[in-house]
């Protein structure tokens, strides 16, 4: 599949299109001929070999099938989607994926809990451009990609604290909002997640207004601790600031719904959405 010869680390959008077009020139197909037989537009593919794109991890596993590789589309999909993120995300990124416990306090909307439809419209602008748009579906497929840690094996243990505001923030659509909402309700009765509802009458909290709070855990024992606003992002890994950051979680956790009483809540929400 030739080499990198500039000594420069080679980004994992460039390795997958790299791969895709050995793969391709290898089955002896033309670009042409792979849109006919796998029903994706040739400009489409041909921006995935030049690694102007990024496509969602479905259109990875449906070419992983056609040429018979097993997982390596899939594999070096992983790697890519990285690099749709801002450089500052990765580290976290990184320890998120394999980590064995998570608990995370969110002000909305987490991003592992949201539904393609809704976090398309949480990434859109008012005046989202054609280009604008492009980028929005690369976010989109990379947020989605993300959520398989959810489901990878072993599976994480994983809590979530949602502000109650995030319920009462429906999105533009109705029918989006449903879908978010059933799949919260779903995806709360998960063996390996906890979902927990941090009501209004908990009155204020030490995290009012300052973004989202992750913890994780590894297989080893350390952990680090992760806060993000609207622009920046906090990765801690001082065992200190970690467990002043585990205490102010565990204070919101105490002040939340239990989680049967959260899914009660969740779907006394779906069921006004509905009325």
């Amino acid at each position: 599949m030739g080499e990198v010869v500039d000594g420069e680390r080679e980004s994992g959008r460039a390795a997958l299109g790299r791969t895709l077009k050995f793969l391709r020139e290898k089955a002896g197909k033309s670009l042409g001929q792979l849109a006919d037989e796998t029903g994706y537009d040739k400009s489409y593919l041909s921006r995935l070999e030049s690694g102007e794109r990024l496509s969602k991890v479905a259109v990875m596993e449906d070419l992983d099938g056609y040429y018979g590789c097993g997982d390596l589309l899939v594999y070096h999909w992983r790697v890519a989607r990285i690099d749709a993120f801002k450089d500052k995300y990765k580290e976290f990124m990184r320890l998120e994926a394999t980590a064995r416990l998570m608990h995370r306090y969110a002000p909305n909307v987490p991003g592992l809990l949201q539904t393609e439809d809704f976090a398309r419209e949480v990434l859109s602008g008012p005046q989202t451009t054609d280009q604008d748009a492009e980028a929005v579906e690369e976010q989109v497929a990379a947020r989605l990609g993300r959520q398989l840690l959810l489901r990878r094996d072993p599976a994480p243990s994983v809590r979530f604290v949602i502000d109650e505001l995030a319920f009462r923030r429906p999105s533009a659509s109705a029918e989006t909002w449903e879908g978010q909402l059933l799949h919260i309700e779903a995806v709360a009765q998960w063996p390996n997640v906890v979902v927990q509802v941090l009501p209004f009458s908990a009155g204020v909290h030490q995290l009012m207004g300052k973004g989202s709070l992750t913890l994780l855990w590894q297989k080893d024992g350390s952990a680090v601790a992760y806060t993000e606003g609207d622009s920046s992002g906090l990765l801690m890994d001082d065992p200190e600031d970690v467990l002043r950051h585990r205490l102010s979680y565990d204070r919101l956790r105490d002040l939340a719904l239990s989680p049967s009483d959260s899914l009660t809540f969740i779907r006394d929400v779906l069921e006004e959405h509905r009325s």
